[in-house]
């Protein structure tokens, strides 16, 4: 997959599961669970509505026109996967604003795909797909604007999310530059280890924890 193609659009039978995986349904306490590949996805954490998971072998750095690495900006597609009482609540509002509800039977999730901006700190949901329970695309929504990191309130469940993907991407570094199609500049090829944009950024400590600096990094963000 061409990480330049993949940023121009969200196509989830493509990007959401790539490596063609198998999904499997289990019935817990009346509810169809459908399971998520591990192999592709890793679990951020669960709310009383959803369960929360971030594709960690499709995350990349934007390709620039030029073929190199723009090292500020990093695309994550996440999955949410909800209860029966988030799907009836979905349905009921797209009942109320008269949207199509084909399909909708068989809801079973959504889609966000991430752009990070790590220059200006912000946050946007580039398209955001709903699922049904084979993970087929059934409705998109591509008005996501960038919202700044610092203005996500500690208890909304966005908070430790996208947290979580930040000190992710920041430990797997290395990991995802070599899957992203692109190619470090020469100038980022030379950049210490301080000077790169992800352990640069402030990333804020989990609720009720201290904030503790990776090594030989400055916590202060750039201006």
């Amino acid at each position: 997959m061409i990480f330049k193609k993949f940023f121009a659009g969200f196509v989830a039978s493509t990007i959401i599961f790539a490596g063609s995986p198998t999904f499997a349904q289990y019935e817990d306490d009346g509810e169809t669970i459908t399971e998520v590949p591990t192999e592709i996805y890793m679990w951020v954490q669960s709310t009383p509505r959803a369960n929360y998971w971030f594709n960690h072998r499709n995350s990349g750095y934007r390709v620039k026109e030029d073929g190199t690495l723009d090292l500020y900006t990093l695309m994550i597609p996440t999955v949410m996967m909800y209860d029966n009482v988030q799907i009836q609540d979905v349905i009921q509002k797209r009942k109320w604003r008269q949207l199509s509800l084909d399909g909708y039977q068989r809801l079973a999730g959504r889609a966000d795909y991430l752009k990070f901006d790590l220059r200006n700190m912000t946050v946007q949901v580039v398209e955001r797909v709903d699922l049904d329970d084979t993970w087929a695309p059934l409705d998109k929504d591509t008005s996501g604007e960038p919202v700044k990191l610092s203005d996500i309130p500690v208890k909304d469940v966005r908070y430790n999310f996208y947290r979580t993907i930040l000190e992710w991407a920041r430990a797997h570094n290395d990991l995802i530059i070599a899957r992203s199609r692109g190619k470090l500049s020469e100038e980022d090829g030379n950049l210490l280890i301080n000077e790169v944009p992800i352990n640069k950024i402030f990333i804020p400590p989990a609720e009720g924890q201290s904030y503790n600096p990776p090594e030989n990094v400055d916590p202060t963000p750039d201006e």
